[in-house]
């Protein structure tokens, strides 16, 4: 793995031993505490698989990171825009309070007001701020650097509450789940660290880097990782329930709905697990092109929806894994999709946002950034926020 982040191009034989190593330890994972014990499963819709119509407080907008917001889909106008430094945004934004939360390259964590983009304060971390999302809770937001340390920061004014140092550099998003902060590092850990004092609870060690940012549900932490495998751990006690293969390294992270967990694979596949029989129910691949997974998927109305290395953005039956639409961009899409009001808001490498139709996958509107899009929409309060490569951060809305 380079530190640029997931390794796009494994040779063949290496991918092969991998896979071997993959199976290895999925044969193990018997041997780990806690891996006969059942596993709670949530099923349906709830409050948990849909983000408030006035906060988008995580990546993904939720604990099950479904990217599903109740917010009224916004109009792709632009209200405001933000410079946040030429080294670019690769962080999703977090919107909470009124504010608008968001890392940059220039290693600074920017608190700027929703209704007119005036910075409020900005944090430095003292390090680059790569795909880390920031969470908002208990007054505190939370986001990795690329040097390993966690930053706990005031959101009233943004001075340090506290940090952590883990033993390499943090893409994952951190996570809140029963008082605990909850981030994955390359150091081949997720992290379990008391949310207001920053103290460790405890330590899940997998083997491989923990790029993917954990899904929550029932007291279990989901995460599917570098080493190939999907793993259920305890939130409570880091105890691992279980571990099943995907067939592949992962730097998606899973959705959860459904009792179910949906994500992409480096080997060119999306799955979907059956989380109580803990079994894979189907695999996606598109028939004409094989390329990479890397968007997170967002799920609504029967519908997963995501975005490929292919240059597309799919959507597949989530009952069945077959295939609803695809719509094709002109660059890769690492962008994850943010679903609100039956329209789907997608970056693409080309520069340009999406405004996607659930149903049929036609384009509603589109708005050209001029400058790649790898960052994720947030949706709050009828606004939507998505940062550029070229370090602009663009909201989106009605005037009121």
């Amino acid at each position: 793995m380079t530190s640029r982040g997931i390794k796009e191009h494994m040779p063949p034989r290496t991918r092969r031993e991998f896979l071997r190593a993959a199976g290895a330890v999925a044969a193990t994972a018997a041997a780990r505490p806690g891996a006969g014990l059942p596993l709670p499963v949530e099923s349906g819709p709830g409050p948990a698989s849909v983000a408030p119509a006035d906060a988008w407080p995580q990546f993904r907008g939720n604990a099950r990171l479904t990217g599903v917001t109740a917010s009224p889909a916004p109009p792709l106008e632009v209200l405001w825009t933000h410079d946040a430094g030429a080294e670019g945004i690769e962080s999703s934004a977090a919107i909470a309070g009124g504010r608008v939360y968001v890392g940059s390259q220039a290693g600074r964590l920017l608190a700027l007001d929703l209704e007119d983009g005036k910075r409020l304060w900005a944090y430095e971390a003292g390090a680059e701020i790569g795909e880390s999302s920031p969470c908002v809770a208990g007054g505190l937001v939370f986001v990795g650097d690329l040097a390993g340390v966690v930053h706990a920061v005031r959101a009233a004014d943004g001075q340090k509450a506290w940090t952590f140092k883990t033993g390499a550099e943090v893409r994952a998003s951190p996570v809140v789940a029963a008082g605990r902060l909850l981030v994955g590092s390359y150091d081949n850990t997720l992290h379990a660290l008391d949310a207001k004092t920053g103290a460790l609870a405890w330590s899940f060690e997998t083997d491989g880097q923990v790029h993917a940012t954990s899904a929550v549900a029932a007291g279990l932490a989901l995460v599917a990782g570098c080493d190939g495998e999907l793993r259920a751990i305890r939130v409570a006690d880091g105890g691992q329930a279980y571990a099943l293969s995907s067939g592949g390294y992962t730097g998606a992270s899973p959705t959860i709905e459904g009792g179910r967990a949906f994500y992409g694979t480096f080997e060119d596949e999306v799955l979907a697990v059956d989380l109580e029989a803990r079994k894979v129910v189907w695999r996606y691949q598109n028939p004409e092109r094989r390329f990479p997974f890397y968007s997170s998927a967002a799920i609504a109305d029967g519908r997963v929806v995501l975005g490929g290395r292919d240059r597309a953005v799919h959507a597949l039956d989530a009952a069945t894994g077959k295939a609803a639409w695809t719509f094709a961009t002109r660059a890769r899409v690492d962008s994850s999709p943010a679903i609100a009001e039956g329209r789907v808001f997608i970056g693409s490498g080309d520069g340009r946002l999406y405004a996607l139709d659930l149903k049929t996958g036609k384009v509603v509107e589109s708005f050209d950034a001029g400058a790649g899009i790898t960052a994720s929409p947030a949706i709050a309060a009828s606004r939507l926020v998505v940062g550029a490569v070229d370090g602009r951060l663009y909201c989106f809305g009605r005037n009121r």
